[in-house]
């Protein structure tokens, strides 16, 4: 499995230079292939193509930037990459579909992409509706709750079973949350 471990490692890097230039031959050089095959084996694994999955992560980023902080748009622009607020406006809208400027009001949502990880399961027995509910917990605690703005509130969780049928469940689960103090 050293190929998965590296495949995550490649993904720290990214993580770690979101703010810089990614150079994709060091991606191929940690993933032990050329930069031609790294993409292609993300784009196959991932479902989404590098170039794609590095905007989103950027524009996910700077979403939290707009909102959580009191920085310009243009100095936001320019953290990630973008010479042209045209161009960063444009990016953004099309991963958010609102503009840079309306993440200031409040009661505005925007989309959360958070970094991937690789792993490997293997499957062969049918996993229940609690355990489906607990990952969803545990992935809006972990990936969603952390560059949202938010922070966990001080109060009970609410797990709503609209359709308890292990075949076709349909759930909801509710999490405290508060404006982080900034």
């Amino acid at each position: 499995m050293e190929w998965i471990e590296r495949l995550n490692q490649a993904i720290g890097y990214m993580e770690e230079h979101l703010t810089d230039e990614i150079d994709y031959e060091q991606l191929g050089r940690i993933a032990c292939c050329s930069a031609y095959h790294f993409q292609r084996m993300f784009a196959y694994m991932a479902g989404i193509p590098l170039s794609e999955y590095i905007r989103r992560r950027r524009m996910s980023l700077a979403a939290v930037d707009l909102h959580g902080k009191e920085m310009k748009i243009i100095d936001v622009a320019g953290r990630y990459g973008y010479s042209s607020p045209t161009a960063f406006n444009r990016a953004f809208q099309s991963v958010h579909g609102i503009a840079p400027s309306a993440v200031k009001n409040e009661g505005v949502s925007v989309k959360s992409f958070p970094p991937i990880t690789f792993k490997v399961t293997v499957k062969g027995v049918e996993e229940g509706t609690n355990q489906s509910i607990q990952e969803l917990e545990r992935r809006i605690v972990t990936e969603w709750l952390p560059t949202s703005g938010y922070e966990y509130g001080n109060a009970p969780d609410v797990e709503v079973y609209i359709s308890p049928d292990p075949q076709n469940a349909q759930y909801e689960v509710w999490i405290p949350v508060v404006k982080k103090e900034r």
